[in-house]
C-alpha cells in the first residue's frame, strides 16, 4: 500500500507537532508494510528528494504566504503526479491552500484528512474560506480527529458525523535518543536540579504570556524551549517583569530536548486557545512520566492530562490559577511523582505510535475497500473481488 502525505512543512525544514505526527505515522505504518511519501513546501534551494527514516520526502518551493497560508505553484503538479502513484492521499488540515490544491490537481484517489485543528484566528478570512473548506471536507473519504474531546467541541466536525472518527496521536519512544549523561550534567548545571519545562513553537496560542505573569514574584525556575514569532515579545515581557527565574534556551536538538524532559520536575503547557488541538509536547511529557499542567480549552490537552490524576488542569489565561497549580506541584513532590507515574502509564495504555499506526493502516484499507466497492470505480492496488481490508 502506498500513501502520500501532503502538508505545508516537514522535516528537515520544520519540527513542529504536526510534523512529528506525520513522522510517527510514516515510521509506524512503514513497519506494517505501508510505503509512505511526504510532499511539503520549503524555502531551501536544494530540493532533491530525501530518504528519511524509511520514507521519501519530496519538497517544492514555497512561493508566498498569505495569513500564514503557504502557497506553491509547483506543488499543484507535484501533488497530481505523486497522487497518481499512491493508493491513498493523506491530507493534514488546516491548510487552505491544500484544499484548493486537491481540486486543481484533480486528485481521484481515496482520501483521508487528519483534522489537527479548527481555524481560530483569521475570522475575516475564514468567512471567505468557508465554501472551499466545506467542499473539500465533503469530498474526502474520512476525517480523523485526535481526541473525542475535539470531536465534541468542534462545530465544523459536527457537520460530518458519518465520516469522522477518532484516532489519537501516538509516539514511539524508541525513535527518541537515549538520555546522554554528559548532556544531563550540562543542563543540570545550567538550569538547576528542579524546574518547570515548556517545549514548543512560541506562537500566540501557547499562553506563554500567562505563564510569565504566573511566575512573576515567585522563585520557580522555568525553562522555555523553542523559537517562534512570539519570542521577542515574550523576552521583552520577561525583562519588564524582572523574571530572573525564566530561561529562554531557544530551539534545541532532540538529544537536548530529551535531557530536559528527563530532568524537569513538571511540564507547564499553558496553551489558552483551541488552536492547540492536542499538544504533542504535552504528550512527550507524559511519555517521560512527568506531571503536567494544562488548560481546559475543549481540546485534546485534557484528553492527555486528566485533572488530579496525571497533573492539574486550570482555566485558560488565568495566571493566578496557573501559579496555584505550579505551587501545588512544587510543594508536593510525592504527589507530583505519583501523577507522573500515572501519566506514563496512561501514555502506554492510550498513546503509543504502534496503536496509531495500526488504526490508520486499517482506515487506509477501509477507504480503499469502500472506493473499490463503488460500481465502476477501480482503486489502484486492489484486484477486483479481493478484500483490501484483510491484512496481506
Amino acid at each position: 500500500m502506498r500513501v502520500l502525505h501532503f502538508y505545508k512543512t516537514y522535516y528537515p525544514d520544520s519540527v513542529g507537532g504536526i510534523e512529528q505526527v506525520i513522522r510517527q505515522l510514516c515510521v509506524g505504518t512503514g513497519r506494517l508494510g505501508v510505503t509512505n511519501t511526504v510532499l511539503s513546501l520549503s524555502r531551501e534551494k536544494n530540493l532533491a528528494p530525501i530518504a528519511f527514516e524509511g520514507h521519501t520526502v519530496h519538497r517544492v518551493p514555497l512561493d508566498f504566504e498569505v495569513a500564514s497560508n503557504a502557497c506553491s505553484v509547483a506543488s499543484l503538479g507535484a501533488l497530481a503526479r505523486l497522487a497518481r502513484e499512491a493508493d491513498v492521499v493523506h491530507y493534514h488540515f488546516p491548510w487552505p491552500f491544500m484544499d484548493l490544491a486537491h481540486f486543481v490537481a484533480r486528485v481521484k484517489k481515496p482520501t483521508v484528512v487528519s483534522y489537527h485543528s479548527d481555524i481560530v484566528r483569521q475570522k475575516r478570512l475564514l468567512r471567505l474560506y468557508q465554501p472551499l473548506k466545506h467542499r473539500f471536507l465533503r469530498s474526502v473519504d474520512a476525517i480523523v480527529a485526535a481526541s473525542p474531546d475535539y470531536v465534541e467541541s468542534s462545530a465544523v466536525l459536527a457537520r460530518y458525523p458519518d465520516k469522522t472518527r477518532v484516532i489519537t496521536y501516538g509516539l514511539d519512544q524508541s525513535t527518541y535518543p537515549q538520555p546522554d549523561p554528559a548532556l544531563l550534567a550540562h543542563w543540570r548545571e545550567r538550569v538547576g536540579p528542579k524546574f518547570f519545562l515548556f517545549v514548543g513553537v512560541l506562537r500566540y496560542y501557547k499562553g506563554l504570556h500567562v505563564l510569565l505573569e504566573a511566575v512573576a514574584g515567585t522563585d520557580y525556575p522555568v525553562v522555555i524551549v523553542g523559537a517562534g514569532p512570539e519570542e521577542e515579545r515574550l523576552k521583552a515581557q520577561a525583562r519588564s517583569l524582572g523574571l530572573s527565574n525564566v530561561i529562554f534556551v531557544g530551539a534545541v536538538n532532540e538529544a537536548d530536548k530529551v535531557a530536559l524532559l528527563t530532568l524537569c520536575h513538571a511540564l507547564a503547557f499553558p496553551s489558552h486557545l483551541r488552536s492547540e488541538a492536542f499538544g504533542i509536547s504535552l504528550l512527550e511529557g507524559a511519555m517521560y512520566g512527568k506531571p503536567m499542567i494544562s488548560c481546559a480549552i475543549g481540546s485534546g490537552t485534557t484528553y492527555i492530562n486528566i485533572d488530579g490524576e496525571t497533573g492539574l488542569v486550570t482555566p485558560p489565561a488565568d495566571a493566578p490559577a496557573l501559579r496555584a497549580a505550579m505551587r501545588t506541584l512544587w510543594d508536593n513532590p510525592d504527589m507530583a511523582r505519583r501523577m507522573g507515574v500515572r501519566a506514563g502509564q496512561r501514555f502506554q495504555d492510550v498513546f503509543t505510535a504502534e496503536q496509531m499506526a495500526q488504526d490508520y493502516t486499517a482506515l487506509y484499507r477501509e477507504v480503499m475497500a469502500r472506493r473499490a466497492a463503488t460500481p465502476g470505480l477501480l482503486v489502484p492496488g486492489i484486484e477486483p473481488g479481493t478484500d483490501p481490508a484483510r491484512p496481506e
